[in-house]
C-alpha cells in the first residue's frame, strides 16, 4: 500500500508539473493571439495612411504638370503626370491631360492610347472621349472621331462646343474624303478607257520576204500605168497638133533593189 500510494503521489506531482506546463503554453498563446488582433487595426491603418499619402501626392503631381502645361513646357508636365499615375493608375483624368498635351507635341499614336486607357477608366467621361476624337482626327480616322464625339454628344448633349466645332468639322472632313475617293475612281475609270481604246501599233516585220514581195508588185503596176507625155504642137499657119509619148522603164524592178531596213 505505501509503495501505491508513494506512486501515487509522484504521479499526482508529475500530473500537477505537466498541467502547469500545459497552462503556461496556453497562456502564450492566448498571449500571441492578442497581439496580432491588436496588429490588424494597426495595418489596416497603417494602409489607410498609405494611400491617403499617394492621393495626395498623386493630386500634388497633376497641379504641378497642370501649370507647366499652360506655360507650354509639355515634356515637363507629362513627366509629371506619369509619376502621378504610378501613384494613382485609375485615374482617367491624368491620362485625358496627358493626351492633350501628346496632341500638342504633334504625337498622335501616343495620345490615342492615352485617350483610350481614360475612355477604359472612365467611360462616363465625355472629356475622355472628346478627346480621343481629337486624337482620331490627327491619325486621319475621321469615321472613328465622328463616332467617339457621338458617344460624347450622347453623355453630355447640350454642349456647343461638341456639336459646332467638333462634330462638325469632323463631318466636313468626311465629305471632303468621299469627294475626293469618287474624283479618283472616276480619274482612274477614264484612264483606263483611254487605255483600252487606243488601238496598239503593229510591230511590221520589214525583212520579211513578204513585204518586198509586196512593194515589187507595186513598182511593176506603177511602171504599167505610167502617165503619157502629151506635147501639144502649134504651127505658123495655126494648125494645133497633139502628140502623146509614152515613158519607158529601161530596168525591171527587182527584190534586190529595195534595201532591207527596220
Amino acid at each position: 500500500m505505501a509503495s501505491f500510494g508513494w506512486k501515487r503521489k509522484i504521479g499526482e506531482k508529475v500530473s500537477k508539473v505537466t498541467s502547469q506546463q500545459f497552462e503556461a503554453q496556453a497562456a502564450d498563446e492566448q498571449g500571441l493571439d492578442g497581439d496580432e488582433a491588436d496588429w490588424l487595426p494597426e495595418a489596416k491603418k497603417k494602409k489607410g495612411l498609405l494611400l491617403e499619402d499617394c492621393l495626395e501626392k498623386s493630386k500634388q503631381l497633376k497641379e504641378e504638370g497642370a501649370v507647366l502645361a499652360e506655360n507650354e513646357r509639355y515634356r515637363e508636365a507629362v513627366h509629371k503626370w506619369d509619376e502621378a499615375l504610378q501613384l494613382t493608375p485609375e485615374d482617367a483624368t491624368l491620362y485625358e491631360m496627358k493626351s492633350q498635351v501628346l496632341m500638342s507635341l504633334h504625337e498622335m499614336f501616343p495620345a490615342v492610347h492615352a485617350a483610350e486607357m481614360a475612355v477604359q477608366r472612365n467611360p462616363h467621361s465625355w472629356e475622355a472621349w472628346q478627346t480621343l476624337g481629337r486624337a482620331q482626327l490627327g491619325l486621319g480616322e475621321i469615321t472613328l472621331a465622328i463616332r467617339s464625339f457621338q458617344v460624347a454628344l450622347h453623355i453630355c448633349p447640350v454642349n456647343p462646343e461638341l456639336w459646332n466645332e467638333d462634330l462638325s468639322w469632323a463631318r466636313q472632313l468626311h465629305k471632303q474624303q468621299e469627294k475626293a475617293t469618287k474624283t479618283g475612281t472616276a480619274t482612274q475609270g477614264t484612264a483606263a478607257q483611254g487605255e483600252t481604246s487606243e488601238e496598239p501599233i503593229p510591230d511590221y516585220d520589214f525583212e520579211s520576204d513578204e513585204i518586198l514581195a509586196v512593194c515589187a508588185a507595186i513598182a511593176e503596176k506603177e511602171k504599167n500605168t505610167s502617165p503619157s507625155k502629151t506635147v501639144v504642137i502649134v504651127s505658123a499657119s495655126g494648125t494645133v497638133e497633139t502628140v502623146t509619148e509614152k515613158e519607158e522603164c529601161t530596168t525591171t524592178p527587182d527584190s534586190t533593189v529595195f534595201i532591207k531596213a527596220r
